[in-house]
Order: structure tokens, then C-alpha cells, then sequence
């Protein structure tokens, strides 16, 4: 089921029909449905799709390879290019006949196991810029590796995108396209709890209750969100547990830096710098009172409406819904 993004999808399809090369920049914080969207909009398109994984350079280029010349000649096959270059080379010459769009999911897991990548990459689009018709789209999970190795001034690739989308999780109207079969006061409650990234709300059932989907979901240790924050973090960040700790520490109320700084048991600058990577992840947010230049007032609260609920309700309560007493946890969260 894919809802939304109409915007995103209508530059897309305009970039798209300009018949002449164009190179998007798609990034976001993972689960937001980067690859959703860009499956959606490649799916009746002559297109060549490749997604990195953390693996060494050998490894991915030959996955890519491999969907480049299935696209090319229509069968699977062991053939693989000896270089990056001559792979993507490869691409831009097919793209001089014909429109093609080649979308690198997952950009930073290749670019950081090949160095000269990004080089490469500004090397063939300033030689067939003006020749190809090729669509190439970039798209990464990893916001801060995007912003300071493919956006920055200093990024080899700076100033060749024709285009670039930050994708944002749904506002409140868009996230009720997914719950169609729940009143409007439920709708409000679930996305308070799960906000309004498209994962999660894939998670919730719009034909039970609220508090059947917080058990289902919240409440049940095998399910895709029992411990999808700590997952997440794993992904990110190298040192999940400080970042678990000044989470916890706003969830329950701790909303200044000294505050936090308390609760947590380090320095108020290093718990500046773990905040900075929360806020770029969208995951913590920061508010300074109008006119005030310093920072000492400024207050944090978590942004995302899934971590708030779980790290208010489920990381506390961690063994006793792994004892399978899950009433006793709804039953806090029902007079919190």
C-alpha cells in the first residue's frame, strides 16, 4: 500500500520528462519510506536499481554490475566490470540512446568502502552532462554522511544535483490515510504513539482498538516494534547506551541541558554533542524562548512521537512485558 508523497512524486516525474540528465539527491532517517517512494515512481520505467549493502567494495560492485547488465541484456549473469568507472561508464553511454534512471539505494555503504566513488561519480557526469539522458538518483539512511559527503560545498558532487529531497515522516493528515477505519479521536491517539512514519504506521491495525494495537505492538516481544528504537540507534550512532540514557532522561521529563546533563552523569559539552546527532536524526528537538541569544534556556523534547511512547512506557518496562504481564504495563500507561 503506498500513500502520499504526491509532491515528491510529481517532481520526480517532471525531472523525469526533461529528457536531458538530471541527478537527485533523496535522504532521509530510515523507515521513512525512501525506497517506497522511489520504487513507486521507477516501477514503469525503464530503470536499474541497485542497493549497497555493508559489505567490502568488491562485494557491491559486483551487485551492481550484475543489475546493470541484467537491464542490459535481459538475463542473469556472472559477468562482472572491473571498476566503478567502467561500470557507471557503461551506464551513461546506454543513457545517451534512450531515458534510463539508475538509482544507488543506500549510497554510503558503497561510497565508504570505495574512496574514489564520489569522484568517479563528478568525473562521468561533467564529461556526459550535456550528452546523457540519464536520471541518476543517490539515496541514503544515513543523513549526516549525505549532507557532509554529497550536499556540502566541499563534497566532490557538490553543485552537479539537479534536485534534492529531504523526506520527512507524515504530518497528521497524511498518516490518516493509513488508519481509514478508526475514528478520528483514535486516529489522534495512535499518532501519538507511533507518529507519522509510514513503517510504523504499517504496524497498526485500523480494525482493532488502540489498546489492542499497543498490545500487539508496544506490548509484545516479538513484534516489529518491541525494540525498534534500540535498533535504530545500533544503526546510527557508536555508543547507543549514552544515547539511550539522555533519551531517557527528556522522555521523563528532564528538559534542560543541566537537566539532562544531571540525570545522565556526564558533562553538559559532551551531552551537547550526543543531542547535536539526535536532533539531525530527527529524533530530538530543540526550542530557544524568542529573543533569547544564549542557549541556557532553550528546553528538549523528543521529536518523534514512536521513541517518546517507548522510551516512556516499554524500555522501563522491559521485563515485565517479557514475562508475558502486559496488562500490568497497560494498566500504567492507562493513569500516566
Amino acid at each position: 500500500m503506498f500513500i502520499g508523497r504526491d509532491r515528491e512524486l510529481k517532481t520526480l516525474d517532471k525531472l523525469y520528462h526533461s529528457d536531458k540528465f538530471e541527478f537527485v539527491v533523496i535522504y532521509g532517517r530510515r523507515r521513512v519510506g525512501k525506497t517506497a517512494l522511489i520504487n513507486h515512481f521507477i516501477d514503469d520505467k525503464q530503470s536499474i536499481y541497485f542497493m549497497g549493502v555493508e559489505s567490502n567494495e568488491k562485494q557491491n560492485l559486483e551487485n551492481l554490475s550484475k543489475s546493470i547488465l541484467e537491464y542490459s541484456n535481459g538475463i542473469e549473469t556472472d559477468t562482472y566490470f572491473a571498476s566503478y568507472q567502467a561500470a557507471l561508464e557503461y551506464v551513461f553511454k546506454l543513457a545517451e540512446r534512450e531515458r534510463v534512471i539508475l538509482t544507488i539505494d543506500e549510497y554510503p555503504y558503497v561510497a565508504r568502502e570505495s574512496k574514489s566513488l564520489a569522484s568517479t561519480l563528478q568525473l562521468l557526469i561533467d564529461k556526459y552532462k550535456d550528452t546523457s539522458k540519464l536520471m541518476l538518483i543517490l539515496c541514503g539512511s544515513s543523513m549526516s554522511y549525505m549532507e557532509d559527503h554529497v550536499l556540502a560545498y566541499k563534497a566532490p558532487l557538490y553543485g552537479r544535483r539537479t534536485a534534492q529531497m529531504k523526506i520527512m515522516p507524515f504530518d497528521f493528515e497524511e498518516s490518516c490515510r493509513y488508519l481509514k477505519n478508526m475514528s478520528d479521536e483514535e486516529k489522534a491517539i495512535i499518532y501519538g504513539i507511533v507518529g507519522g512514519t509510514p513503517q510504523y504506521l504499517l504496524q497498526i491495525n485500523d480494525k482493532m482498538s488502540v489498546e489492542e494495537n499497543i498490545r500487539n505492538t508496544f506490548l509484545n516481544p516479538m513484534s516489529f516494534l518491541y525494540e525498534e528504537p534500540m535498533n535504530l540507534l545500533k544503526q546510527e550512532v557508536r555508543e547507543p547506551a549514552i544515547y539511550t540514557a539522555i533519551i531517557t532522561a527528556i522522555a521523563t521529563g528532564h528538559s534542560r541541558m543541566s537537566e539532562i546533563s544531571t540525570k545522565v552523569g556526564e558533562d553538559t559539552n559532551v551531552c551537547s554533542g550526543y543531542l547535536k546527532n539526535l536532533i539531525n536524526l530527527g529524533i530530538i528537538k530543540k526550542e530557544t524562548p524568542y529573543g533569547e541569544k544564549t542557549s541556557k534556556k532553550s528546553i528538549y523534547s523528543i521529536e518523534d512521537n514512536m521513541f517518546c511512547f517507548w522510551y516512556r512506557f516499554v524500555l522501563d518496562n522491559n521485563s515485565i512485558i517479557v514475562r508475558g504481564a502486559a496488562d500490568l504495563v497497560y494498566k500504567k500507561i492507562e493513569h500516566s
